[in-house]
């Protein structure tokens, strides 16, 4: 039997990982049978949970139960998402065991209410992490300037951290810099660092599209034929230069002496994990994200339709032959037109942060009225 072009992405070095929960797919076999066809880990966030719970009648029973012990909204949605995420780490458990702690793990986000924070969201991560009791669960933590430090709290304490809404280079670094810190500070205060993974989640087709929008608005004021091709030839090609560039950090930071002091009692890399990799513009391929970002060692965390589109018509080849400098290139010619990456992924970063409080909010609320309507 041929195997699937996710088993040979998985044979090659990169993971794909499926950006997407709900309880069927845990009951009826679903996740299993994709997990035969070679997914590697699962993620989640309260987008996905609010589609799940809010959209479906999949939750009501475990709803109207929690509601007559008298659990509040919030008690109500961590029973819930805790139930699922233990389900589906469980599924994955043959997969974190084969992989030997590599892969097989189900990411669950702290309330990023909290993301300000930094002893509350620490105390919420290892609440979840002991809550959940499973050791292929990571704890998403956003990147931003209090994440850092809860980043390397957290593996200092030994729990799996998958770090996420990273958009740009500097952001990145201070991840990966945080994450060799705790590991240090676990193994000097005598922990095993063997066991405890991590990854540092790039956000991808959100860059192409703020970028294209602003190549696009200096298109249609462009009257010189010249000038407009040599805006056209910069669609698409933002996101991938920019990943490109972390990917080189990457390499870097994983080869100093620092690290390979840390490896060598057993520290485990931090990989680069692609999300955000559903294609926006539909001029584009539908698996742009996942062609064009492959590359060893790394995660591809994907959507649903992204994932079956990759099954059917994927081909598994290195993306990154390039040399660097052609991405820095991009990034360069593009200042040069006056659009500035490093202000994008800024506000990027601060659009993601408000998408992400205003999630959870709406996911308690679809709780709340679901608990309410069902116990009337």
């Amino acid at each position: 039997m041929s195997k699937s072009t996710i088993q040979q992405l998985a044979e090659y070095g990169q993971s794909i990982w499926l950006d997407y929960i709900n309880r069927p797919m845990l009951e009826n076999g679903e996740l299993k049978s994709r997990i035969d066809n070679g997914l590697r880990g699962m993620t989640s966030n309260p987008s996905i949970f609010n589609k799940a719970i809010g959209s479906s009648n999949d939750y009501d029973q475990a709803i109207i139960k929690l509601k007559s012990e008298g659990r509040s909204t919030f008690e109500i949605y961590d029973e819930l998402t805790i139930k699922d995420i233990q389900d589906a780490a469980d599924c994955f458990k043959a997969t974190y065991e084969q992989t030997k702690g590599l892969d097989g793990y189900v990411s669950l986000e702290i309330n990023p209410l909290l993301a300000r924070k930094l002893e509350e969201q620490k105390n919420e991560g290892v609440r979840l992490f002991q809550k959940v009791n499973r050791p292929n669960v990571m704890i998403k933590v956003p990147s931003t300037e209090a994440g850092f430090s809860v980043i390397e709290e957290l593996i200092a304490l030994g729990i799996n951290v998958n770090a996420t809404l990273i958009f740009s280079l500097h952001q990145y670094e201070q991840t990966a810099l945080a994450f060799q810190r705790g590991l240090k500070r676990r193994l000097d205060s005598g922990g095993d660092i063997s066991a405890v993974h991590s990854v540092a989640s790039v956000f991808i087709s959100r860059i192409d599209s703020a970028v294209d929008k602003e190549l696009d608005d200096q298109i249609a004021a462009c009257s010189n034929d010249g000038e407009r091709q040599a805006l056209e030839a910069l669609k698409g090609k933002a996101a991938v230069a920019n990943s490109r560039i972390i990917f080189d950090r990457y390499q870097e930071l994983f080869a100093t002496d620092e690290f390979k002091a840390l490896a060598g009692k057993g520290g485990n890399v931090q990989r680069v994990l692609w999300g955000s990799t559903s294609t926006k513009n539909p001029a584009y391929s539908d698996i742009k994200y996942i062609t064009e970002l492959i590359a060893r060692p790394t995660v591809n965390t994907v959507p649903e339709p992204t994932l079956a589109a990759f099954l059917d018509h994927g081909v598994v080849a290195e993306a990154f032959n390039d040399d660097v400098a052609d991405s820095r290139a991009i990034v360069d010619k593009l200042q040069q037109h006056g659009i500035n990456l490093t202000a994008i992924n800024a506000k990027l970063l601060e659009d993601g942060c408000v998408a992400f409080d205003q999630a959870f909010e709406e996911l308690l609320s679809s709780v709340e009225k679901k608990a309410e309507q069902l116990t009337v």
